[in-house]
């Protein structure tokens, strides 16, 4: 190990011990950065409409500051996007994050501050470090690269002093030297717009170098991994990269792509470390290798949590609650107020919490995408939950899914149709449609009585389509990499329809 690498192995080590205090003392935490996100906003245009200089408690702040969606702050971004100062956060902000989620509607604009950066987004950067070297003995991972699949950056229209892009772009072109040094290819190809011709470029740059670190969103690494394969001719990963030992995954739940990537990166060397990151801020990190789908909530990050119970949701006057309210096993959308001037902001994801000393986290959906056209209320955690488990039983991988409701025939019964494409198929596509049913009865009481007897819903639809389906699909829609994720449920036929339509015209 160079000078470097064991600097920064030091400075993880010191690091670690910090979020020791994550897990053991995570409510004085958040009431520290309640307090301080306060001081710092009571003088912005915001803090003043809201009385934040009088603040004094958690109530007061719940009961002067409404919960916001982003149409309700869609007229501040503006302002700010513009060149306003300190209108939600003190000073000048010079970038936004670009979200277009998964749907056809215009891009979403979220402002990044240095402050949210620097204590929130490079910081946990830092955390990855320090626990992956405190969960795995030995590692070697500093002596290697981190291949990092970024979006692109460019000039506001509106403004050309600011910055817009994926966070994952912004992220990278600010980053310390230290962290630079770990990362790789060069900002000229990581942050290049045309997705394809960025794979082709990262792809030739590093087929030859030491990747020990991969991190992203699984759907476009899998890209990657299999354009890596084809070039090299390798039969699996670590053919090309042998010192690859782990790789940092976010956005997406894992598990439907777990087989894939043991295909792909077959061997006990591999390690898989789950993050949740948005364009919002970066939230929880699977702090304990042998937790799968469990994530710390990070509390020290200059963001206060409040979780807002399902049943509130749509409500004129929706309560949330604090952190130390929560209860486990209950869905919660979050509600985040952060250092880069989002106030009670309501961010669109589910999430349970899987225990409460330490506060652990998993994310169960988002508050849009859900199926829930004759009661069922099927959310995307049941959804992943039965096609793992469908997976497992028929031998089956999957490369990516989508699910929307057929609505009710003149028998008066609908259905659920969900379109797949398989890396490997199941022995029986039969067997795997009776499986996912029979799993999401087990896990979803509302599915469940809406399928006795065939009441109201009958057995799903499966339909299988060709290898290549689902990234058409994103580039015809202008989606591919970055951010961009399939929708995995809706309420509407939309996706499905669109996918089917495609899949006629070839």
């Amino acid at each position: 190990m160079n000078v470097i690498s064991s600097v920064i192995t030091w400075a993880m080590q010191q690091r670690y011990r910090k979020i020791d205090a994550v897990r053991n003392r995570p409510l004085e935490i958040q009431e520290k950065v309640f307090a301080q996100l306060l001081t710092n906003a009571k003088l912005t245009k915001w803090g003043k409409q809201h009385g934040y200089k009088n603040i004094k408690t958690y109530r007061e702040f719940a009961e002067q500051t409404p919960i916001s969606t982003y149409e309700d702050l869609v007229p501040w971004f503006e302002r700010i996007m513009l060149g306003e100062e300190s209108a939600l956060w003190p000073g000048k902000v010079t970038m936004f994050s670009k979200s277009s989620g998964t749907t056809n509607a215009r891009s979403k604009f979220i402002p990044v501050t240095a402050q949210s950066l620097r204590d929130c987004h490079y910081k946990a950067g830092k955390d990855m470090i320090a626990v992956y070297l405190a969960n795995r003995e030995g590692t070697k991972v500093l002596s290697g690269k981190n291949m990092a699949l970024g979006g692109s950056l460019s000039r506001a229209e509106e403004n050309s002093k600011i910055w817009v892009g994926d966070v994952s772009a912004l992220i990278m072109k600010n980053l310390p030297f230290w962290a630079q040094y770990l990362r790789t290819p060069s900002l000229d190809i990581a942050l290049m717009d045309k997705w394809e011709e960025k794979i082709e470029a990262i792809a030739n740059v590093t087929i030859n170098q030491n990747i020990s670190v991969i991190s992203g969103v699984p759907t476009w690494n899998i890209v990657m991994l299999n354009r890596i394969l084809e070039m090299s001719k390798a039969q699996h990963i670590h053919e090309v990269w042998p010192n690859l030992e782990v790789f940092l995954h976010g956005a997406v739940s894992f598990d439907p792509y777990r087989e894939l990537f043991k295909k792909l990166i077959p061997g006990s060397q591999m390690s898989y470390l789950e993050i949740y990151n948005a364009s919002e801020g970066f939230f929880g990190l699977q702090d304990d290798l042998s937790l799968p789908n469990e994530m710390l909530l990070m509390v020290d990050y200059g963001v206060f949590y409040e979780f807002l119970p399902l049943e509130e949701l749509g409500k004129d006057f929706p309560k949330a609650i604090p952190l130390s309210e929560v209860k486990m096993g209950v869905n919660y959308a979050l509600v985040i107020s952060t250092n880069a001037g989002l106030w009670r902001y309501l961010i669109g994801d589910t999430v349970r919490f899987t225990n409460l000393s330490p506060y652990r986290i998993k994310i169960t959906g988002r508050t849009k995408h859900f199926i829930n056209a004759f009661g069922e209320e099927l959310i995307i955690e049941n959804a992943e939950q039965a096609i793992s488990k469908a997976c497992k039983q028929t031998g089956a991988i999957v490369n990516n899914f989508t699910a929307a409701p057929i609505y009710l025939n003149e028998a008066g019964k609908g259905g659920h149709e969900w379109i797949i494409e398989f890396d490997k198929d199941p022995e029986s596509l039969l067997a795997f449609n009776q499986i996912l049913d029979a799993t999401l009865r087990t896990v979803n009481s509302d599915y469940d009585a809406k399928r006795y007897q065939d009441i109201a819903l009958q057995l799903p639809v499966v339909r299988k389509v060709p290898s290549g389906t689902f990234y058409s699909w994103m580039k015809r829609r202008g989606k591919l990499g970055g951010q961009h994720k399939v929708p995995r449920l809706s309420n509407t036929r939309e996706y499905v329809d669109d996918i089917l339509a495609m899949l006629e015209e070839v």
